[in-house]
């Protein structure tokens, strides 16, 4: 029986590759001279660490990161912006998380909304995925376009197309 996986991956080089232009942007900036702004990306718990001067520098960094994001074809619905907080240095630090995976509570309104649109398929939730499957193409694809036109403030990919 066809099926496909419906995921949300990211991949991680690029936003490494986004981040390392957002620092080059930051150094030649003329808002950001004189003020120590710290940039690191932290594969293993897939975060940003930013540390600087003031709100404007952080909303600054924010578009920056999101307009380089875009630029290396990475969805910036991915970034998950953390409160900034006050450190002992007088700067701010905020903690951008980057989403991966989906979570139980999206996964449940993607199968229940797979479910009511009745269309002739199973959707099953897999770890952080959710696995499609159907007796024609035509019902999968009609899937895929349901869940690109739904508004879950996250990206999707269509994985392991199985016919």
């Amino acid at each position: 029986m066809p099926s496909f996986d419906i995921v949300s991956q990211v991949d991680m080089q690029e936003v490494d590759n986004a981040v390392n232009n957002v620092l080059k942007e930051i150094e030649t900036r003329y808002d950001f001279r004189g003020a120590k702004t710290v940039m690191d990306l932290s594969k293993k718990t897939s975060s940003i660490n930013l540390v600087t001067g003031d709100d404007m520098k952080i909303k600054a960094v924010r578009d920056m990161l999101i307009t380089h994001f875009t630029r290396r074809k990475v969805d910036p619905r991915v970034l998950d912006f953390g409160q900034a907080e006050a450190t002992s240095g007088g700067q701010l630090k905020q903690e951008i998380k980057i989403k991966e995976g989906i979570d139980k509570d999206t996964a449940k309104k993607i199968v229940k909304m797979i479910k009511d649109s009745k269309i002739k398929v199973q959707a099953a939730i897999q770890d952080e995925q959710v696995r499609v499957t159907g007796k024609k193409l035509d019902d999968l694809q009609e899937v895929i376009s349901l869940v690109r036109d739904c508004d879950l403030e996250m990206p999707f990919q269509f994985v392991n197309m199985k016919k």
